[in-house]
């Protein structure tokens, strides 16, 4: 076995290189087509800022209630 047969080739670039590189292509989360860094800060921004994902209050209201039900069946083992 030679010597330097474990080393990785010569032409590789270093782990501690690749670690530092910046990644200036990316994905959208929505769709999955390539965007640019740009793109991407601004579709996260646009994501982050938008409302209309909220459920309506008496949809959350609804959720609540029956993960308080979920958690009382826990505690309290009487038919709800």
């Amino acid at each position: 076995m030679a010597p330097g047969f474990a080393l990785p080739p010569p032409e590789d670039p270093p782990e501690e290189v690749l670690r530092t590189e910046i990644i200036t292509d990316a994905r959208s989360p929505l769709t999955g087509e390539p965007l640019t860094a740009a793109e991407y800060a601004a579709l996260q921004e646009q994501l982050q800022t938008r409302d209309d994902h909220l459920l309506p209050s008496d949809l959350r209201e609804l959720v609540f209630l029956l993960q308080l039900r979920r958690v009382l069946q826990l505690v309290v083992p009487l038919p709800f």
